[in-house]
């Protein structure tokens, strides 16, 4: 592997790792265990939002996500 690009698996392990996915990963183990439910993981899913309130705007990809549908929900109104 050439230094720089180096694996997938040690660039997991760098401090640019996506803060708030372990949360978002949740919901698809949660999904996947409850034949794709949403009733059933309501709780896993208010996770990732809780943890990008935590984080500057635009410093998460999984953030953004929920950072584009709250500002659709805003012009919405």
């Amino acid at each position: 592997i050439s230094p720089a690009f180096p694996s997938p698996i040690l660039f997991l392990d760098t401090p640019q790792e996506d803060l708030c996915q372990k949360q978002a990963c949740e919901i698809q183990k949660c999904f996947q265990a409850n034949n794709y439910m949403e009733s059933k993981c309501q709780a896993v899913m208010q996770e990732p939002p809780k943890c990008c309130a935590r984080y500057p705007k635009g410093r998460s990809l999984v953030c953004s996500g929920f950072e584009k549908e709250e500002e659709e929900k805003l012009t919405s109104k």
